[in-house]
């Protein structure tokens, strides 16, 4: 994963206290590349253990296929979505899991990546899903016009070069407004940004 050209997200998910991993549709059955340490212990499964692997491994007998279809149709259409679904861990334990994919496009304008957070439900917490929902949006709401712009660019998957070109804007310019976003949004990491962007319904 190292080199020229590579995505920004990748590193970013290292430091996100929320469960995420990068997958690469470039290749067969879109294997995960990347997995924090956040997911590894969310899940069980250590890094050797996930890394090749499709997203579909924490499937299991309860695992909804509604839920499991509009996962899919969201990456078959290259467009963010949440989804609420029971994933399994590695010792066989059912969990209720607030899943976020998000795509992320190269400097070309090409589908290069996928990001994926998730984030447990405990059955006291069965509403979570809108709480977190009704933060995001009063967090964002707290944005500037042009924080928010930029954050929903970054949540359809677009790098700061891209953005400051859609919007006429220097790439510095942006760059100081993510710094910004990122303060009002009490994140430090584009990966955690984009999720509440998804959350937000931006």
């Amino acid at each position: 994963m190292s080199g020229r050209g590579r995505h920004p997200v990748l590193d970013a998910i290292r430091h996100s206290p929320i469960a995420t991993v990068v997958s690469d549709p470039k290749e067969a059955d879109n294997p995960i590349i990347a997995a924090n340490e956040a997911f590894c212990k969310l899940t069980g499964y250590d890094e050797s253990e996930i890394l090749g692997r499709n997203c579909r491994f924490l499937r299991g007998p309860d695992t909804e296929n509604s839920q499991t279809e509009k996962l899919r149709e969201s990456i078959n259409a290259r467009r963010a979505t949440l989804a609420e679904l029971i994933n399994y861990r590695k010792d066989g334990s059912p969990f209720r899991n607030a899943v976020m994919i998000a795509p992320l496009f190269d400097s070309g304008g090409k589908l290069e990546y996928f990001v994926g957070s998730q984030i447990e439900v405990l059955p006291e917490e069965e509403s979570i899903a809108v709480v977190r929902q009704q933060q995001a949006a009063e967090i964002v709401h707290r944005l500037s016009p042009r924080q928010r712009e930029i954050l929903q660019q970054m949540a359809q998957g677009f790098r700061t070069k891209q953005i400051a070109h859609m919007l006429s804007l220097s790439e510095k310019t942006v760059q100081m407004h993510r710094m910004l976003m990122f303060k009002k949004l009490s994140t430090s990491n584009a990966a955690d940004a984009v999720r509440i962007a998804v959350e937000a319904g931006l």
